[in-house]
């Protein structure tokens, strides 16, 4: 995952200017493998763990197992009680992504759309599926007499591949619409999509915004034509100081607020192009 990397090399950078040493396990996408990084990150006897991983369900298991080590734990994006959160405030991000598809859909569709689709993580759990709940919010905030049943989520699982079978299946069950928006978790998500968008040849039919502004989306949505509008960014190179920062905080003993929210912005083809 291209968003994970770029969270790990901040770290590494963070790390290494600030003179702590930094022990990188990876978690492969699997659960299993998270309970066996955290168990070994307990039998290191570390100072601190940072964890970055997608199963909720797993959460509580791996907290357990580092907080009964007495080790302070931050977990990033996804949510780890009693652990320290530091991550972006999602329903925003989500609302603002939602709110810019509309707009277009306003600007250049008369306000009309056929379908509003939401690309999610439900292993994730509830607070990063707020980024679509978000969404479809801002969606509704300018074009607010869509129907409910336009609005329709599905689990892409924030993967290329999955999101591309998705939306491919979804392309060749309504071959006739048209304006159709969608909303993904992540922008590895919504380059699966287009994917699938480009290979019906529905890209003037399609619009994407997506989250994390990694650099294949930002590559994507200078192209002419690109369906790929947009991107929320969550200023990934910030995370390494920021959670580096809290963490020495937490080994001192230091107060720290339960939820600790990095900035973001949306991202568009059109603030791209002003920029250059």
């Amino acid at each position: 995952m291209p968003f994970s990397q770029a969270v790990t090399e901040s770290l590494r950078v963070a790390a290494a200017s600030s003179g702590v040493d930094l022990m990188i396990l990876d978690n492969h996408y699997d659960a299993a493998t998270a309970i066996r990084n955290a168990e070994q990150f307990v039998a290191s006897r570390v100072d601190l763990v940072i964890e970055f991983q997608i199963e909720q369900q797993v959460a509580p298991i791996v907290a357990d197992k580092i907080a009964d080590a007495g080790i302070p734990l931050i977990a990033v994006e996804i949510p780890y009680p009693p652990a320290i959160f530091f991550g972006v405030n999602n329903y925003r991000a989500g609302f603002e992504a939602g709110e810019y598809l509309a707009i277009h859909a306003r600007q250049v569709w008369g306000g009309k759309a056929s379908w509003i689709i939401g690309l999610d993580i439900e292993e994730a759990g509830p607070l990063v599926q707020s980024r679509i709940t978000g969404a479809f919010e801002g969606v509704r905030s300018v074009l607010p007499d869509l129907p409910i049943e336009a609005f329709v989520r599905m689990d892409g699982r924030g993967l290329g591949d999955r999101s591309y079978k998705l939306m491919a299946d979804f392309l060749r069950r309504h071959p006739r619409e048209r304006n159709l928006l969608v909303a993904a978790a992540t922008d590895t998500s919504a380059l699966g999509a287009l994917q699938a968008i480009r290979e019906a040849k529905r890209e003037k039919h399609v619009v994407i915004v997506g989250q994390d502004c990694i650099p294949e989306a930002l590559e994507e949505m200078v192209k002419p034509n690109s369906p790929f509008i947009g991107s929320v960014s969550h200023e990934v190179s910030t995370y390494g100081a920021r959670l580096i920062h809290l963490g020495l905080a937490m080994i001192k003993g230091d107060r720290i607020p339960p939820y600790n929210y990095a900035n973001h912005k949306l991202v568009t083809t059109k603030s791209m192009l002003t920029s250059v």
